[in-house]
């Protein structure tokens, strides 16, 4: 049985990982961290340091300044940690980076199985139509209580794409200001905020006459709870390092 402890447990996030363990017979909640110490079926913490109660893997859907405290404690306890929570600061990452030398720490900008994939598939084709003159565009869409943007997921399928084509692109935000022909070497990410949108990712690589569109949509919360459950159970009992969801798929 893998003991979970949900560290951000009173955020939307926080309960569909709490309802979604309830179904699983492997593993289950055995304490929550959240500094609004709702009611629910098992002992919720205002704070790392107050929570007393051994588990096995950590589920972090919090906010960015809630991780330092939470790597603190990960590292105090040996507990390892899924790390759900996006737009971590350069100094947060460095943090987690050194952390993950004690304790193991999976870290992925996207719990879903099908968004992991779809940082494989753009990849393969960056590198077949990129070298054909393509032009790449990322658009990501999120409910209006989003705060980051662009997305974590944006970032890392322009960093996927990034990394295949050996760093050759850089990153354009807002055209409003630059009235000037479109690089070849840019990669446009734009953000679209409104209604209840969980999440849509399109990846658009735009050539002479063609278009070609990898996306992906997620139609409720259930699809990143199943991935993090996925990944706390993969990361439970293993050795310090810093892993990805592609371990967990593989």
């Amino acid at each position: 049985m893998v003991n979970v402890i949900i560290h951000g447990c009173g955020g939307k996030m926080g309960h569909v990982v709490a309802e979604l363990v309830k179904n699983e017979p492997d593993c289950q909640v055995v304490a929550g961290i959240d500094p609004t110490t709702p009611a629910l079926d098992f002992p919720v913490f205002p704070s790392c340091e107050a929570c007393d109660v051994a588990g096995d893997v950590i589920i972090d859907f919090s906010t960015a300044k809630a991780v330092p405290a939470l790597l603190a404690f990960s590292k105090a306890k040996k507990i390892p940690v899924v790390l759900c929570t996006t737009a971590l600061s350069e100094e947060t990452t460095a943090l987690m980076q050194e952390t993950s030398k004690e304790v193991a720490i999976l870290k992925s900008a996207n719990m879903s199985v099908g968004v992991n994939l779809l940082l494989d598939l753009v990849q393969r084709a960056a590198v077949i139509l990129a070298e054909s003159g393509f032009d790449i565009e990322i658009v990501e869409k999120h409910h209006n209580q989003k705060i980051d943007a662009p997305s974590g997921t944006a970032m890392a399928l322009a960093d996927a794409i990034n990394q295949a084509m050996e760093e050759r692109y850089h990153y354009v935000y807002d055209r409003s200001q630059v009235h000037e022909k479109r690089e070849k070497t840019e990669i446009g990410i734009h953000a679209v905020r409104g209604g209840n949108i969980v999440g849509e990712h399109d990846v658009i690589f735009a050539g002479r006459d063609e278009v070609i569109e990898l996306t992906h949509r997620a139609t409720s919360r259930e699809v990143f709870a199943v991935g993090a459950v996925k990944a706390a159970k993969f990361l439970a009992g293993k050795p310090a390092g810093l892993y990805t969801m592609k371990e967990v798929l593989q």
